[in-house]
């Protein structure tokens, strides 16, 4: 009986497991960089805390001041902002899956403008002020944009292509923009509530709002990863997925449907975050290849580091002031946005 050949990697035959180690291993070090990252979230800020102090807190308590800023202020803006990047970085992965286009996430195709209009709009004519109120309107709004803009770009005896989605995309996020500017210019309560959580920030925000969020995101982390098997198939084309077996529809429908929630409850909780959902998956694709339930666990974890880090250095370039953890992703994320332009062709479809 002969034996089956061993995977070649460069011309050089390799184990079977190989590809599986290897991604053990990147996923072991996203895990260890998520717990840097959020060390040092708690370590830093107007008070720098020293991370063994950090640590013993996290372990056994305390009443000290540092311990009491820990608990009280640190803590629930790390653990909010560990669930927001982990929710961008899954919604951005299942949108370039099911676009099959590797410029597609949340902002881009106008999921983020979208919930961020309907939770202005909750705001000013409705009077909600809650999380638990807001994560409805943003999860509407984000339902709205995701409606318009496959009906959009699927109108044409073409039907859906990558660029049609990132153009109609691009065309409601514009339109759902001069929305919130118009109720904003109109309405200066409004404005005072909403202008720091319109740029993307994680001061401010409580345990119970982290608590909130997880009914939605366990409910998202179940639609895309339902999705994942369809998504690896999706990838080799309609044609090859529907060859396979694969409900293409079905599975576009989980995973919009994941993305849409866990969009909804990230910009409810910290405001419209720009481009951690772009970077994450590249960077998880980059390690582990096309696999998405690989690509979807690293996408969680890059996702969380990358808001936390980007959150700690707007907090230290101009202290006592601090730059909102969204404009720092966007200064982060416009730069690979121009690197995947250049450097990758994009399919029409």
């Amino acid at each position: 009986m002969t034996s089956p050949p061993l995977p070649v990697c460069n011309g050089i035959a390799a184990p079977a497991g190989h590809a599986g180690v290897r991604r053990t291993g990147w996923l072991i070090g996203a895990v260890a960089l998520l717990a840097l990252a959020a060390i040092v979230s708690l370590a830093v800020g107007s008070r720098p805390i020293s991370p063994p102090t950090v640590i013993d807190t996290l372990l056994h308590g305390g009443h000290s001041e540092d311990a009491i800023v820990i608990r009280t202020l640190r803590i629930p803006r790390t653990v909010v902002g560990l669930a927001v990047g982990a929710a961008l970085g899954l919604a951005g992965t299942v949108m370039q899956g099911i676009t099959r286009n590797p410029l597609a996430e949340p902002g881009i195709l106008g999921v983020s403008q979208g919930a961020a209009m309907a939770v202005v709009v909750a705001i000013s004519v409705f009077g909600v002020s809650s999380l638990d109120e807001y994560v409805w309107f943003a999860f509407a709004g984000a339902v709205l944009a995701v409606v318009g803009v496959y009906t959009t770009a699927g109108r044409g005896r073409t039907g859906i292509s990558p660029v049609k989605l990132v153009l109609a995309g691009a065309a409601f996020s514009a339109l759902m923009a001069s929305v919130t500017s118009a109720v904003l210019t109109t309405d200066s309560a409004t404005l005072d509530q909403f202008r720091f959580w319109q740029v993307g920030a994680l001061g401010g925000r409580s345990m119970d709002m982290a608590a909130q969020m997880l009914p939605f995101l366990a409910a998202g982390l179940v639609f895309v990863f339902a999705s994942a098997r369809g998504l690896d198939a999706l990838a080799l084309g309609e044609d090859t997925a529907q060859g396979l077996g694969q409900r293409v529809a079905v599975t576009r429908l989980l995973g919009a449907l994941g993305a849409t929630l866990l969009t909804g409850v990230a910009v409810a909780a910290a405001g419209p975050v720009a481009f951690a959902g772009l970077a994450a998956p590249h960077l998880a694709r980059l390690l582990v290849g096309a696999s998405h339930r690989w690509v979807l666990c690293l996408s969680a974890l890059f996702g969380s580091s990358l808001l936390l880090l980007a959150d700690v250095i707007g907090r230290v370039l101009f202290p006592p002031a601090e730059i909102p953890a969204g404009a720092m992703t966007a200064l982060i994320g416009v730069p690979v946005l121009v690197l995947l332009v250049r450097r990758k062709r994009v399919v029409a479809g």
